[in-house]
């Protein structure tokens, strides 16, 4: 039976997970949430787990696309302590950034990361990847050329509004609904906007594969029963 995943997110910068709200990265502030005491991953990922037991978990490395450093030691950390979870995590490009492999980690490769860069480069990544596409309003960001070629796209692909992340706005339904129409056969996953269950049941309607949330749940719009009539 097809149900839809639900996948927490974390943004991390310098040390701390943050509260991220419509890309404005340099007013990130450390998360509030009554999930737990503090920003720490830790914390927040055991208050995460304790409202559902979640199967994957994205990872954003806020440092390391801002090219201030990066989150290695740390996500290398997380695997370890976190077994059962699988990790997305991105940590943006070139590949000498991408997280140590293994059996509950992938990299996402946004396309904000190939600005300036040529979207080929995506080739030499095999396809465990997963792509996300980073949308600004109508525009997307890097990855001249990208939507022309879905032929480097790998099969599970985020459809990330970053404009409407944290906005509590809603999400971007007719972008989801042209990608699902235009290529059935990818994992479309969407980001960005959702506000309560209403907005999960018309995704899954969609035939959405996934869903990545953070504000929506620190805000506690979803509640455990909700979270376990999906994935």
């Amino acid at each position: 039976m097809y149900l839809m995943q639900i996948i927490p997110v974390i943004d991390l910068m310098h040390g701390c997970v943050v509260h991220a709200r419509k890309g404005q990265r340099d007013h990130y502030k450390p998360i509030q949430t009554p999930l737990c005491s503090g920003s720490s991953p830790h914390a927040v990922i055991d208050g995460l787990m304790a409202l559902h037991g979640f199967k994957t978990l994205y990872v954003a490395d806020l440092d390391a696309l801002m090219g201030v450093g990066d989150h290695h030691e740390l996500l290398g950390c997380l695997q370890h302590d976190y077994p059962g979870l699988q990790f997305w995590i991105d940590q943006g490009l070139p590949p000498s950034r991408l997280p140590a492999s293994g059996l509950n980690c992938r990299p996402v490769i946004g396309s904000e990361s190939l600005v300036g860069k040529s979207p080929l480069l995506l080739t030499s990544l095999g396809r465990e990847f997963i792509l996300s596409l980073d949308f600004i309003g109508e525009d997307l960001v890097g990855g001249t050329g990208l939507l022309e070629d879905s032929g480097l796209w790998p099969d599970t692909v985020i459809i990330m509004s970053l404009s409407l992340v944290g906005s509590g706005e809603g999400p971007d339904f007719l972008r989801l609904e042209q990608f699902r129409t235009q290529m059935p056969e990818k994992n479309f996953i969407a980001a960005g906007g959702v506000r309560d269950v209403d907005d999960l049941y018309r995704l899954e309607g969609l035939g959405v594969g996934g869903v990545l949330l953070a504000s929506a749940l620190h805000l506690g719009k979803m509640d455990t029963s909700v979270l376990r009539s999906f994935g």
